[in-house]
């Protein structure tokens, strides 16, 4: 079976940003995160997926398939939903979905009010009646209404309140149980720690870390000491009120004074994200 997404060297280059070398491939059915500190790439890559912006270098296939001569047939496939949500304000909602629907030969106008109940949204409102988090949810809807085999997230959860991203991330679970592939960006990472079952962590426009987020977590510790730093390969060496701290290698040999802890993808990223972090 061919990949649902497979990414081999992606570049993109501008004058103060490149994007290298970027190569993952999606597992059919997985939940993947997409992770890394504002401006390391996450929205270019994206964006470079979908040919919103044209990629330098690199070949994007999805189900096996390149957008050249496919697109029409691969975006009715997919849904796309980015954390800048613009419609026409003043159009009511029931209008922005009837012109929505027409694109998409599978709308399945069941799970599109389903998913207007479960999300509370009134279709007779404007976009212009709705917070930010609300409109995310809207957007959701849609997506979620065109049976799409894979859902691209950028910051699908932002805005939203703990309830509400609860609640997403059931229905992600549940999509994923039934077959649907999902990667979404997001800087929330305990939201990942909830439903994602890989990983891909983008740093400076180069991918540093991809696989389950189970192993990857496994592969560090986080040290923690008052006084002098111990001997050792230490990432991204912190201070905070009780001492510091640093990423390590699992097997890193604690001495005296050290306190080993498991790291959380959170922790992680503060640490690599330091300056001199590998």
């Amino acid at each position: 079976m061919s990949e649902v997404l497979s990414v081999q060297g992606l570049c993109k280059y501008y004058e103060k940003f490149r994007l290298e070398n970027i190569a993952f491939d999606l597992r059919p059915g997985a939940i993947t995160g997409f992770i890394g500190r504002n401006g390391a790439g996450k929205t270019t890559t994206l964006k470079s997926l979908l040919n919103f912006v044209h990629p330098d270098a690199g070949e994007i296939r999805f189900f096996g398939k390149t957008f050249g001569g496919n697109e029409t047939e691969i975006k009715s496939r997919i849904g796309f939903v980015s954390g800048g949500v613009h419609y026409y304000t003043m159009k009511k909602l029931k209008a922005i979905t009837a012109v929505t629907a027409r694109f998409y030969p599978a709308w399945d106008e069941g799970a599109y009010r389903n998913y207007l109940e479960r999300f509370s949204l009134d279709e007779n409102k404007t976009p212009g009646e709705l917070s930010e988090g609300m409109k995310v949810k809207y957007a959701l809807t849609l997506a979620l209404s065109h049976g799409a085999e894979l859902l691209l997230l950028d910051e699908p959860t932002s805005g939203l309140d703990p309830v509400s991203r609860d609640e997403l991330l059931e229905i992600f679970l549940d999509l994923a149980e039934r077959g649907t592939t999902i990667l979404f960006s997001t800087h929330i990472t305990s939201d990942l720690e909830k439903s994602a079952d890989d990983i891909i962590y983008i740093k400076g426009g180069r991918v540093v870390e991809r696989g389950a987020v189970g192993d990857f977590l496994a592969r560090y510790r986080v040290a923690r000491w008052t006084g002098e730093a111990p001997a050792g390969a230490l990432m991204g060496v912190k201070r905070d009120k009780t001492g510091s701290s640093a990423l390590v290698a699992a097997d890193f040999a604690a001495g005296e004074g050290v306190i080993l802890e498991d790291a959380d993808l959170e922790t992680v990223m503060v640490h690599m994200e330091r300056e001199g972090a590998q």
